[in-house]
């Protein structure tokens, strides 16, 4: 199954002080999304309302927006989850993740609820119907790293470097991450690259597949945008079934990605033919 648009009843975007609150900026040009993680006095580190506003924007973008690009305010990508969070007093006006656990307000299954809420603000960015780009510019820890592994495309400047901090704080990455790093370097690299927490710089993210393109800093703002005017130029109703067809592929045996092929394209065809129909 593919991760399709999520029928929520929102229908209002997040306005200035939601958006403020959760460190985030969100500009709306036409066919193209661009939001920003701003907190840089946290060197952009993200809190649950990062990642609910995020889950808000994806539940509110334009029906017209095909593509997102995903950055960080100034030369970090996201420094990872807010260590308050794991305080007892939490994060200010934000719940606590170990709070409850410490004090008996919350059980396991409302810590469990919890972290599916904010896994929303992740999930969303496999969306056929749209194209993801994460801009990295310098550090990407932890939660940095996963929410670029929830897009599509990651084009890293040269001074770029992910980590996978969790397990070196005694956690495990939960924010949707695992699956795309072995998905894309395989078991054994992720489990060196997790275990190790150690530091992968933008040149082997290249050599692993895990950079689409690396360019110097001062070119990676022109990068992105060329990127974006390429996929722009694309149809969009083919680019949604293609990425539609490339999500199934890895879980579908040959047989039934044949099948999916040719259910796709036959869709294809009947919309360019009635198309044509029409201007007869």
């Amino acid at each position: 199954m593919t991760q399709a648009p999520q029928e929520t009843g929102v229908t209002e975007p997040p306005g200035e002080e939601e958006l403020t609150r959760a460190g985030l900026r969100l500009t709306v040009e036409g066919a193209v999304a661009r939001i920003t993680i701003s907190r840089p006095e946290r060197r952009n580190a993200m809190t649950g309302r990062t990642w609910t506003t995020l889950a808000h924007i994806g539940q509110t973008l334009p029906e017209d927006v095909r593509i997102v690009v995903i950055a960080g305010e100034g030369d970090i990508f996201s420094a990872g989850i807010d260590l308050g969070m794991f305080t007892p007093e939490g994060v200010e006006g934000e719940r606590s993740i170990i709070g409850g656990l410490t004090d008996g307000s919350a059980d396991e299954a409302d810590l469990d609820a919890y972290i599916a809420e904010l896994q929303q603000g992740f999930l969303w960015l496999r969306r056929p119907d749209l194209v993801t780009i994460a801009a990295v510019r310098g550090y990407a820890i932890g939660a940095g790293f996963q929410l670029a592994l929830s897009c599509d495309l990651r084009v890293l400047a040269d001074d770029a470097v992910f980590c996978m901090k969790e397990p070196a704080l005694g956690l495990v990455p939960d924010l949707t991450g695992t699956k795309p790093l072995v998905d894309i370097v395989g078991v054994h690299r992720a489990t060196e690259i997790c275990l190790t927490a150690r530091k992968v710089g933008a040149e082997e993210s290249r050599e692993l597949g895990l950079a689409a393109l690396v360019v110097g800093v001062d070119e990676l703002e022109g990068a992105v945008d060329d990127a974006v005017a390429a996929l722009l130029t694309v149809d969009r109703g083919a680019a949604t079934a293609t990425k539609d067809l490339l999500l199934q592929a890895e879980g579908n045996t040959l047989e039934e990605q044949c099948a999916a092929e040719r259910a796709a394209q036959v869709k294809r065809l009947t919309t360019l033919a009635k198309a044509m129909a029409a201007q007869a």
